[in-house]
C-alpha cells in the first residue's frame, strides 16, 4: 500500500490532463450548440430586415420613414452590448443566448400582428418597438457566440483563434445573406404575417432544442465583475471599437435603405432584390471565412493592428469609384453588381481582422465585457449608417450614400493607425491543421 501511494504523484499530471481534456470537450460541445443556435437566429434576422424594407416600401413609406423603423433596432443594440457583456460575465453566455432567442420569437410574432389599417404614426411606433426587441435579441445572441470562441481556443494559440473567428464570422454573414433571400421569397409566397409566423415557429424549435442540450457556465467570469467595468479601459480596445463604428457605418450608409430602394426604383422585383443582397452577403461571408488563407496568398506572414489601417484605406477607394462610375452614365445595374462584389471582398478582410483583434487584445476572464463593448460600437456604427442611408438617399440619392460611405471608411482608417503595435499572429499558425 505505501508503494502504491508513492506512485500516485507520477500519475497526477496524467490525471489532471484527463480532467482538462474532459472540460475542453465540454466547452467545445457547448460552443457548437451556441453556434448552431446563433446560425438559426441569423437566418431569421436577415429575413426580417428584408421583409421590413420591402414590405413598407410597397406600402408607400419613404426612405427616411423606413430608416426610422430600424432606429430602435440599432439603438437598443448599443445598450444591449454594453450591459449584455456584464450580464454574460456574471451568469455565462447561456442566459444571454436563451434570452436572445426568446425575445426574437416574441418580436416576430408581434410584427405578424401588425394591422395595415392602423394610422401610419401608430404603425411606425409599433414596428420600432418590435424592432427594438429584435435588436436586443440579435446582439445578445451574437455576443454569446463570439465570446464562446475565446473560452474554447487554448491561451496562446493566436493562429487558431484568428481562424476560428474568421470561420464563425464568415458563416454568420453567409447565413444572413441566405436570410435576405428567405425574407424576399417568403414575402412573395406567404405575405408579411405568414412569413413572420413561420420564422417564429422555426426559431422556437431551435430554442427548445438548445435549452434541452446546453449546460454549464460557458463565458462566466471567475471573479466578481463590477458594474463600473462596463466601459473598456484598454486603449487598444477603445481605438479598435472606434474604428469598428465607422467601418460598419460605411457599409450601412448605402446597404440598409439606399440600395434595396434604389434597386426597386430600377424595376427589380422583391425576389430579385432579396436574391442580389443574399448573394452579396453570402459571398462576403465566404470570403470572410477564408481571410487567413487570402492573406497568406497575398504574401502576408503575420497580422497585427497595422493591417486594419492598411485594408481600411484600400476599402475607401471602392465606394468613391462606384459613385464616379454611376455618375458617368454607365449601366447602373452592372456597375453595382461588379463594384459591390469588390467592396464585399475588401470589407470582409477588414471585418475579419477587426474580429480577431478584439479577442487578441483581451483575456479569457474579461472576454464578454470587451466583446460587448466592441459590439456596442459595432451597433453604434449600424445606427449611424442606417440613419445616413435613409436621410442621405432621400435628400441626394444613392450616389451621395456612396460618398458618405467613403468619408466613413476614411475615418475608420485613421482611427486604426494607433493599432499598428497590436499583437501579431503568424499566418502560418493559422493554417488548416491547427485548432481543428
Amino acid at each position: 500500500m505505501p508503494t502504491a501511494w508513492l506512485s500516485w504523484p507520477a500519475k497526477w499530471p496524467r490525471l489532471f490532463r484527463r480532467v482538462s481534456d474532459a472540460r475542453r470537450m465540454t466547452s467545445i460541445r457547448s460552443y457548437a450548440l451556441v453556434t448552431g443556435a446563433y446560425w438559426g437566429f441569423t437566418i431569421t434576422d436577415g429575413a426580417l430586415r428584408m421583409l421590413v424594407v420591402l414590405h413598407f416600401y410597397r406600402l408607400g413609406y419613404n426612405p427616411v420613414s423606413i430608416a426610422f423603423l430600424f432606429l430602435f433596432y440599432e439603438f437598443f443594440g448599443i445598450v444591449t452590448n454594453l450591459f449584455g457583456g456584464w450580464i454574460a460575465s456574471r451568469s455565462g453566455v447561456k442566459a444571454t443566448l436563451f434570452g436572445g432567442l426568446a425575445l426574437q420569437i416574441f418580436a416576430l410574432l408581434m410584427l405578424a400582428a401588425l394591422n395595415e389599417r392602423w394610422p401610419i404614426a401608430v404603425s411606425v411606433v409599433y414596428v420600432m418597438i418590435a424592432q427594438a426587441l429584435s435588436g436586443i435579441a440579435k446582439d445578445l445572441t451574437k455576443m454569446s457566440s463570439k465570446s464562446a470562441i475565446k473560452v474554447v481556443v487554448p491561451e496562446g494559440q493566436q493562429g487558431a483563434l484568428f481562424k476560428w473567428v474568421a470561420r464563425l464570422t464568415g458563416s454568420k454573414n453567409a447565413l444572413k445573406g441566405l436570410g435576405f433571400f428567405v425574407g424576399g421569397a417568403l414575402l412573395g409566397a406567404f405575405g408579411f404575417a405568414g412569413a413572420l409566423t413561420g420564422m417564429a415557429a422555426a426559431l422556437l424549435v431551435v430554442l427548445l432544442a438548445t435549452a434541452a442540450t446546453l449546460s454549464g457556465d460557458l463565458g462566466r467570469s471567475k471573479k466578481k465583475v463590477k458594474f463600473t467595468s462596463l466601459l473598456s479601459k484598454s486603449p487598444a480596445i477603445n481605438w479598435l471599437s472606434s474604428a469598428r463604428l465607422f467601418l460598419f457605418a460605411s457599409r450601412d450608409a448605402w446597404f440598409v435603405v439606399g440600395l434595396p430602394v434604389f434597386l426597386s426604383q430600377l424595376g427589380w422585383t422583391s425576389w430579385s432584390v432579396g436574391a442580389f443582397l443574399a448573394i452579396w452577403v453570402i459571398g462576403y461571408g465566404i470570403v470572410q471565412a477564408a481571410v487567413p488563407e487570402i492573406l497568406r496568398a497575398l504574401g502576408n506572414r503575420s497580422v497585427d493592428g497595422s493591417e486594419a489601417a492598411r485594408w481600411a484605406f484600400g476599402l475607401a477607394v471602392i465606394p468613391a469609384g462606384l459613385a464616379l462610375a454611376l455618375h458617368s452614365g454607365m449601366d447602373r445595374s452592372l456597375v453595382l453588381m461588379l463594384g459591390l462584389a469588390v467592396f464585399a471582398l475588401v470589407f470582409a478582410v477588414n471585418s475579419a481582422i477587426h474580429s480577431y483583434l478584439v479577442l487578441a487584445y483581451t483575456d479569457e476572464d474579461s472576454v464578454a465585457l470587451n466583446v460587448g463593448f466592441y459590439y456596442m460600437a459595432n451597433a453604434g456604427g449600424r445606427l449611424l449608417g442606417t440613419l445616413a442611408s435613409g436621410i442621405v438617399f432621400q435628400i441626394a440619392g444613392f450616389t451621395a450614400c456612396l460618398w458618405c460611405s467613403t468619408a466613413m471608411v476614411l475615418a475608420a482608417a485613421f482611427l486604426s493607425l494607433p493599432l499598428t503595435k497590436g499583437r501579431a499572429v503568424s499566418l502560418e499558425s493559422a493554417g488548416a491543421g491547427e485548432g481543428e
